[in-house]
């Protein structure tokens, strides 16, 4: 390598230390890198800003679009709760989530899988009280070694494929045929994660107080008529284990029924009275079925997807002290419905609307966005805070959101459109049938994982054009000595290095012509190292810059570079021996 591939190799070696062992935030550091590249020469303006264009990068951020649009539908928690049920432990919990996700993915394209399952693994995790930081690196592992059970499972499979039936007389694999490899290596990969995740993977959960001096709400959720919670017991509806709240009595055909059962059967236009922290009167709103049972939600003017939770404490000026909130006239007054009352850990037992109003008193009030800046230094409350992602979901449009994904789905995985056009459609569609408003959905793009990605392609693009990649892959593979199994061994890390540096799909590129003339040179069949390029480019454990899933859970995760690399590195070699011993068997040399 001449002096611009070491010096290429060094910036990306000081960033990836600097990632792994300081705090400073992974799109920084690799920014960083990319204007080092830029001022020295090693890029040009082209090249360094190529990944702000890049298909993947912008196909990343039309999911966040349309996994937001099933968010704010309420479709994620009814396939959360029907795909994962409930938990007993972190264990079980992974379990449930890397079985299906590994199926899944190897049928589907696993980047919309996983934008899909993020948002509602944060809200499952925060229902069952579990660490996100225990869920969502499983759910990228189980996504990316379920894509290489098949040949549609991942992009890197088949560009590979296209570069056997290119390159070399093979006619090429059949879309089953990877499973001989891949059905192993999800095995062992759910295994590994099982055993070595209670001790490998950081414990991060949401600081939220569930103390007893915490503000208690007190609230009451109506039942509704055709609600799929009709017919089901307390338990089985998810009601029992709710974090930081919990079911008061059940007001049914004006009886009351104190001391609920977790078997007592739910009934239509049943009123159940809750008391909680925020956070859980906020969850209570997404639950398919319920509704605020207050009539005076129904006559506000503006829908509920233009509306926001508001905590607004009452002041002693307050023209409405002294009454109660159905005959101040609350909701004319302030164009603002309550939800919620907490009044200094009193356990309020009237219905809303009955409740006298004191100074002091906290309201959860539904309203429209602008509340907050209307009374911000109104003299009627001490305080207003609108509350982050409270919008009240609108479950009427949540078959629409789960028909516009398994739209996309179906159009990418038979290849009728390109994973950025399918993404592109998905994404209007969600606009277009207002399962999310043009607003929400600019909002729910996480732009720094987008620079992370972009800024990776530059570090990649700059790996190329130094002629470090290059330089590394002839370096590694001059270790082997003739030795088919050592070669193919070199094969695989090679390729799994460089994945961890540049994207899977240039560095399975980069690997393949290196594979064959080495296969060429003893003499044996070539099939074993391709199948090693498919399964390392697309098995990348190690970093989060190597796999674009595991981008996308990184910051949802709350991770840390090192957290990929502790846990990630010996997967890797473990899936590299595994692959090393299975793919000679199954198409020997």
């Amino acid at each position: 390598m001449d002096i611009n591939a070491w010096f290429t190799l060094s910036v990306v070696v000081s960033c990836f230390f600097t990632m792994a062992f300081t705090r400073l935030a992974t799109d920084v550091v690799l920014m960083v890198g990319v204007a080092i590249f830029l001022l020295t020469g090693v890029l040009s303006p082209t090249q360094a800003l190529a990944g702000f264009s890049n298909e993947g990068v912008i196909t990343v951020a039309l999911l966040f679009i349309v996994s937001s649009g099933l968010k704010e539908t309420g479709a994620i928690n009814w396939i959360t709760q029907s795909l994962f049920g409930q938990p007993r432990s972190h264990t079980h919990a992974q379990f449930r989530i890397m079985t299906p996700v590994a199926v899944m993915s190897a049928l589907l394209n696993n980047t919309p899988i996983v934008a899909m399952l993020i948002p509602a693994l944060n809200d499952w995790a925060r229902k069952y009280q579990l660490s996100v930081s225990k869920i969502m690196l499983p759910l990228s592992y189980a996504a990316i070694v379920g894509g290489t059970c098949t040949l549609i499972g991942t992009s890197t499979n088949l560009v590979v494929d296209g570069l056997v039936r290119s390159e070399t007389s093979y006619e090429g694999f059949g879309i089953f045929d990877l499973l001989w490899i891949g059905g192993p290596l999800v095995v062992i990969t759910i295994i590994y994660i099982l055993i070595v995740s209670r001790w490998l993977l950081p414990d991060r959960k949401p600081v939220i107080d569930y103390s007893d001096n915490a503000r208690q709400y007190v609230t009451e959720m109506l039942v509704e008529p055709n609600s799929p919670l009709v017919g089901k017991s307390i338990e089985q509806a998810g009601l029992r284990h709710l974090p930081g709240a919990y079911l008061v009595e059940i007001e049914r055909e004006e009886r009351v029924l104190p001391a609920v059962s977790p078997k007592e059967v739910l009934q239509a236009k049943d009123r159940l009275v809750f008391a909680g922290v925020v956070d859980s009167m906020v969850d209570m709103q997404k639950i398919r079925g319920l509704t605020p049972a207050t009539d005076q939600l129904f006559k506000l003017k503006s829908s509920r997807k233009e509306r926001c939770l508001i905590e607004a404490v009452v002041s002693d000026t307050c023209p409405l002290v002294g009454k109660s909130i159905r005959d101040g006239r609350f909701r004319s007054y302030y164009s603002a419905a309550v939800i919620a009352v907490a009044r200094n850990g009193e356990q309020i037992r009237k219905k809303i609307g009955d409740i006298v109003l004191r100074p002091g008193d906290t309201l959860l009030l539904e309203t429209g966005l602008d509340f907050t800046d209307q009374h911000r230094n109104s003299k009627d409350f001490f305080l207003v805070s609108k509350i982050d992602n409270s919008t009240p979901p609108s479950h009427e449009r949540a078959g629409v959101a789960v028909a516009i994904l398994m739209l996309m789905v179906i159009l990418v995985s038979f290849e009728l459109l390109p994973m950025l056009v399918g993404a592109l459609v998905a994404a209007l569609l969600m606009i277009f049938t207002r399962c999310i408003s043009a607003n929400n959905a600019r909002r729910s793009v996480d732009w720094a994982v987008i620079i992370v990605i972009a800024a990776a392609f530059g570090i990649g693009e700059a790996m190329k054009e130094s002629g470090a990649s290059e330089g590394m892959a002839d370096w590694l593979l001059s270790v082997s000595t003739g030795e088919p199994y050592l070669a193919l061994a070199v094969v695989f890390f090679a390729t799994a290095t460089l994945t961890a540096m540049i994207t899977n799909n240039a560095a399975a590129v980069l690997m393949f012509p290196v594979a064959i003339a080495m296969a060429e040179h003893l003499q044996v069949s070539m099939l074993p190292f391709v199948i090693a390029i498919m399964v390392a480019a697309s098995a990348s454990f190690a970093t989060p810059i190597g796999y674009q899933t595991n981008l996308m859970v990184f910051g949802p995760g709350g991770y840390h570079f090192k957290d990929f690399v502790i846990i990630g590195v010996p997967l890797t070699i473990i899936v590299g021996l595994v692959t090393v011993f299975l793919a000679p068997i199954v198409w020997p040399f």
